[in-house]
């Protein structure tokens, strides 16, 4: 019943938690001097405190596991109590994932990996531009081709196996065979991480391969003498600490699930069950150091070996079917402009290029092609990607798919007249031939300033065309030659300029195709390093950078104090960024952060929570 400022006022001097650890009533008022005194002076703040207590801890609501299948022998409810899921209205169980397993249930976690879906599309690419079936359980796990892809860092739209810590370690472990593959996917997780330098220096230097007693040989030998598996802890407790597998499968559970006190008991166990089997006591709290590490997040080798698996398919079909797998990728991440702005970017390093759609060339998804005519003879043999026409915004599934199989039953549209004459559909309207226009599905007909003044005009020819076909198609065009139809005349309209058209396909597709705003300035900002992919990659926390980009967002908040400031998202043709502007830069700068404005922004790097931003210290516009 209280005023919501007043509530507004308490939430606003609870800070946020950190490293991990939820912000809680007790520690708040532990570490904000401001929030204590108000509790111990105002009485309303005491008595919403005081109910808050009562109420924290407690379930905010049901929440079901995305993947989680439990199975039971006979219907499930004579096992658990079961209810509807308030959001999906399937079944669900009442308890959590641990009083399930204490019920004597099994609990299966079935994952959806869009990775495999992106094989199956680069496969069926494949198939149909090489005419070649490829069975992707069944390519060679041996590829030089592959792993030499690998060793050079390009993991860009690959599997487990991109990201920049995760690369930069392929670089240095340059992997030859698919067990490196495995091993660096069960290790590059917190924990386990700290053992990959060693597995880098011992694949490349037999010599430092060693073992802390001679039975973990057979082992360890497959991993040059590193712990990577679950199933190696397991395999040792047995071995060397005289475990039974219902033991080490006790073991793997108290690791798998994080729990503490058991690790605390099997250690205690294990360091005896070592010394027990004639290890020393000063090797055995070696042996249990390395082991430490997978009490959090061991993998299990057979699941290593999976994800593995399909890290590996999606580096072999990249690097031997690139055009192919690459526009596969670009399908998956439809919808997500960031990604495929970087996906695109990936596409020009890669010497694939990415073209506007095309009307007469564009599926709805992005495709494949194949001897564009629209490239120059020297690039003939080139393959390229071309936007789908369902990634134009405004346009519709309805009236993309029309176009297509008019399209396919038909052939090519050759003429902005021709297309007009032979698209009868109720969606060709202002808003979606405009799209289709400014987007440059149509740019093989005329100018898009032309077909943009024109398109009111053109809207009402095709109106005219369906209409006579309706009233009476047989009067109109019957016995008649082709070419005695009528014409849609185009006038002429005024050019657009370059920046316009970038614009327009910033508006429509998410992201810059034929160009760059910054092309102009290109030459003159890598020379100086100050695109973002160069500063993401080589600043520390703390430095001063420079760095130029375009504005794609800019959104104001208020602080506690009242005071206004932003977070801008910038972005250039390698990648994108956020700056932070605090208020005091904010009120010296805030004209200059409107969309589309290219800057040059000067600040100091932050690495927080895993992302890099630019804490901004002055801004300047890149005038011409």
């Amino acid at each position: 019943g209280k005023p919501y400022s007043v509530g507004d006022a308490i939430a606003n001097m609870i800070p946020i938690g950190s490293q991990g650890f939820p912000m809680t009533i007790e520690r708040a008022i532990e570490m904000e001097p401001d929030l204590k005194k108000a509790y111990q002076k105002d009485a309303d703040t005491k008595e919403i405190i005081d109910l808050a207590k009562k109420l924290e801890g407690g379930a905010r609501h049901i929440s079901v596991h995305a993947a989680g299948v439990v199975i039971s022998p006979t219907p499930l409810y004579d096992f658990v109590p079961t209810q509807f899921d308030p959001k999906g209205g399937k079944i669900i169980t009442q308890y959590d994932m641990h009083g399930v397993e204490d019920a004597g249930l099994i609990k299966f976690d079935f994952l959806g990996i869009r990775n495999l879906a992106i094989l199956g599309d680069a496969v069926r690419l494949v198939k149909k531009f090489h005419g070649l079936d490829i069975d992707i359980e069944k390519i060679p796990v041996d590829d030089k081709k592959t792993f030499r892809m690998l060793a050079r860092g390009e993991t860009m739209g690959l599997f487990q196996l991109n990201g920049a810590g995760m690369t930069q370690h392929l670089k240095e472990l340059k992997p030859t065979v698919i067990y490196d593959i495995n091993a660096m996917v069960a290790l590059y997780r917190p924990g386990p991480m700290e053992s990959i330098p060693q597995y880098i220096k011992r694949k490349h230097n037999s010599k430092l391969i060693t073992y802390l007693d001679p039975r973990l040989k057979n082992i360890l030998d497959q991993s040059y003498g590193v712990i990577t598996y679950q199933d190696d802890v397991m395999m040792i407790a047995i071995k060397l600490g005289g475990y039974s597998w219902l033991e080490a499968d006790k073991l793997r559970k108290a690791m798998g699930k994080k729990i503490p006190k058991l690790m605390e008991e099997q250690k205690k166990k294990l360091l005896e069950g070592f010394v027990e089997n004639g290890i020393t006591k000063e090797k055995a709290d070696k042996l249990w150091h390395l082991i430490e590490p997978f009490a959090a997040y061991g993998f299990n080798k057979a699941h290593a070996a999976s994800y593995g698996r399909v890290a590996y398919q999606t580096a072999y079909m990249k690097s031997n079917y690139p055009a192919e797998y690459m526009t596969a990728v670009l399908t998956a991440e439809s919808g997500d402009t960031e990604k495929i702005s970087e996906i695109i970017s990936e596409c020009k390093r890669m010497k694939i290029p990415v073209l506007p759609p095309s009307i007469n060339e564009s599926f709805g998804n992005f495709t494949v092609i194949k001897n564009s005519k629209t490239t120059k003879s020297s690039e003939q043999n080139q393959d390229q990607i071309r936007f789908g026409l369902y990634t134009i915004k405004n346009l519709g599934n309805n009236i993309s798919n029309a176009i297509i199989e008019e399209r396919k039953k038909n052939g090519e549209f050759t003429s902005l007249s021709n297309f007009l004459e032979r698209i009868h559909h109720k969606d060709l309207n202002k808003k979606s031939l405009e799209s289709l226009i400014k987007s440059g599905a149509l740019d093989n007909f005329e100018e898009r300033g032309a077909m943009l003044e024109n398109s009111e005009k053109a809207l009402e020819y095709n109106k005219y065309i369906v209409k006579q076909l309706q009233t009476d198609q047989s009067s109109l065009f019957g016995g008649m030659e082709e070419s005695t139809l009528p014409t849609f005349k185009l006038e002429k309209g005024s050019s657009v300029t370059k920046d316009e058209m970038l614009s327009w396909e910033k508006e429509l597709l998410g992201l810059y195709i034929s160009g760059h705003p910054l092309d102009k300035h290109r030459e003159k900002i890598e020379k100086k390093g100050a695109t973002i992919k160069h500063m993401r990659e080589k600043a520390l926390e703390g430095t001063i950078v420079i760095v130029t980009g375009v504005i794609e967002e800019s959104k104001e908040i208020m602080t506690k104090k009242g005071d206004r400031m932003a977070f801008v998202r910038i972005a250039d043709f390698t990648g994108t960024l956020e700056v932070v502007v605090f208020p005091k830069i904010f009120i010296k700068y805030k004209n200059l952060l409107e969309t589309e404005k290219c800057v040059v922004i000067k600040g100091k790097v932050s690495h927080r929570n895993g992302e890099v931003s630019i804490l901004t210290e002055a801004i300047k516009e890149m005038l011409e």
